[in-house]
């Protein structure tokens, strides 16, 4: 099915709507300002080395040193020790020997004494590589590691080392296969392999194009980085992680891709400079957009957006959806509504039901909702229709680049399915919990407040003997006290022997209110 990618940029954030048919199935976004730094590459300084502590402060640039231990070393550092104190004369004598691989395939594990000492390894003054682990927090440097992997769309790339491994999430009984394909796609001209790789879990089903493409971007990434340390001074950012749009290109362009759209000129001509380095066969679909309209009016993204922020999503038939993202999971309901059909009722739950696994399967992709999902459809009693449309809930689903499983209808008529999480959901990002209901979605009603304050009021009347209680509160409260409420409040200032005033504050949510002893 062929794709549109519009690309909105501003300065302080970038957004990227991915449509089909002339419908929105993915937003992306990041901002400015929340950018992290891990993944950066840089060519620190060591500017302390900690014996006692076995690390060391590398200055990468930032204001705070960064912080590396001896365990994010690579092994046998110090016999490469060739570069003076000021320069990394020689990026590839920043390479050691990978260590030595274990029976299974994997790297050997270095215990604590086959690791050298830090201060035999680096010493104050020297270039090093490094790549950021953690972001600073607070008081508290970045995180370092000198064990360089370059993340791609399909693989991770280890260029210090000679591993090959496959991710833990693939079973197990695929893994070996999986290994010898990749020692077989990523070896080169003179049958070395030529650093390490890892592949992703999404690359599972990739294809060998697919995976020989992501293996040459990699290595020119790699090449680009080397070539930058033997020109660039210490303390110099080597490598940014990519941004939004270099990532859109990496991981969301393909054959079914007919034009990527961006509103920004510059930021045009700086993406089709990446593309045409990395990803020649992108670059005749970039296009600049220069129309009148906002870019995402083209197609109602903002529209979509607001509506993937609420809890129900309206069906065409005149059913609809009720969705709800809890921490751990997250639940569909599917309801006909107002709709009876012309016929009979088997026919109008059936149709319902297809379009709302059409629009479930979209809702996930666009609010990009992850782990587990429990979809209640509306019971059916047919056992073709269920058929029809737990197939047809596959085949959206399929259409997701993101890995998902499906099970069957239970006993109970649920369809339990789970989506890989690969970043925080659409409403965590671009939304917070309402300071007036905490996150629950429901307030307390005012007349709920108004009995918890009599409550209050006569729980401090027994601790304290004040002349007077005030009680500040809402304007909706303070109105019912005035109104329904007043003999019961007139009833417990009697009861406690002590006036009772009230003061509406605007600033107050309906829950929120206050009793002052006078």
């Amino acid at each position: 099915m062929s794709q549109d990618i519009l690309i909105n940029w501003a300065p302080q954030e970038t957004r990227v709507a991915v449509v089909e048919q002339g419908a929105v199935q993915e937003v992306h976004l990041e901002r400015t300002l929340e950018r992290g730094l891990v993944g950066n590459i840089y060519l620190g300084k060591v500017s302390r080395v900690l014996p006692g502590m076995q690390s060391a402060f590398i200055d990468i640039g930032l204001d705070r040193a960064a912080f590396l231990h001896v365990a994010d070393l690579m092994p046998n550092i110090a016999a490469k020790h060739a570069a003076p104190r000021d320069r990394l004369a020689n990026v590839s004598a920043a390479e050691p020997p990978a260590p030595a691989a274990a029976a299974n395939g994997n790297p050997r594990v270095l215990t604590p004494d086959a690791v050298l000492p830090i201060e035999r390894q680096i010493f104050e003054g020297r270039a090093l590589m490094v790549q950021v682990l953690k972001d600073p927090i607070g008081t508290k440097g970045a995180r370092l590691t000198a064990q360089i992997s370059i993340a791609g769309r399909l693989l991770v790339f280890l260029p210090q080392d000679s591993h090959m491994g496959v991710s833990q999430k693939i079973p197990p009984s695929q893994r070996d296969a999986l290994r010898q394909r990749l020692l077989r796609l990523t070896a080169t001209a003179d049958g070395s392999a030529a650093g390490g790789f890892i592949l992703r879990t999404n690359a599972e089903d990739a294809s060998d194009e697919e995976l020989i493409e992501d293996t040459a971007y990699l290595r020119k990434t790699w090449l680009r980085i080397k070539e930058a340390a033997t020109r660039q001074p210490s303390a110099t950012l080597l490598h940014e992680d990519l941004n939004l749009m270099q990532r859109v290109l990496r991981d969301l362009v393909g054959t079914q891709t007919q034009s990527i759209r961006i509103d920004s000129r510059e930021q045009h001509g700086l993406l089709q400079a990446f593309a045409a380095e990395f990803m020649p066969d992108t670059v005749r679909k970039l296009q600049h957009y220069s129309g009148e309209r906002p870019i995402f009016d083209l197609y109602n993204v903002d529209e979509d957006i607001a509506r993937a922020l609420s809890r129900r999503v309206d069906l065409k038939s005149g059913g609809y959806l009720v969705i709800d993202q809890t921490e751990a999971l997250t639940t569909v309901d599917v309801n006909t509504g107002g709709f009876v059909g012309a016929r009979n009722f088997d026919d109008t739950v059936f149709r319902t039901i297809l379009e709302a696994a059409q629009t479930i399967a979209r809702q996930l992709r666009l609010r990009n909702l992850g782990g587990i999902v429990i979809v209640d459809f509306i019971d059916m009693v047919r056992e073709d229709h269920r058929d029809a449309v737990l197939t047809e809930f596959r085949k959206q689903l399929a259409r997701d680049r993101v890995k998902t499983m499906t099970g069957g209808f239970s006993q109970l008529g649920l369809v339990e399915m789970t989506r890989k999480r690969t970043r925080e959901s659409l409403a965590q990002m671009l939304s917070e919990p309402c300071p007036a209901c905490s996150g629950k979605g429901v307030v307390k009603t005012a007349r709920s407040v108004c009995y918890d304050v009599l409550r209050e009021i006569l729980r401090e009347a027994r601790a304290f003997n004040p002349r007077e209680f005030r009680v500040v509160a809402s304007p909706k409260v303070v109105e019912l006290f005035l109104d329904e409420e007043s003999q019961h409040l007139a009833g417990l200032s009697d009861f406690i022997g002590k006036p009772i005033s009230l003061q509406a504050e605007g600033s107050m949510t309906q829950e929120q209110y206050d009793i002052v002893l006078l």
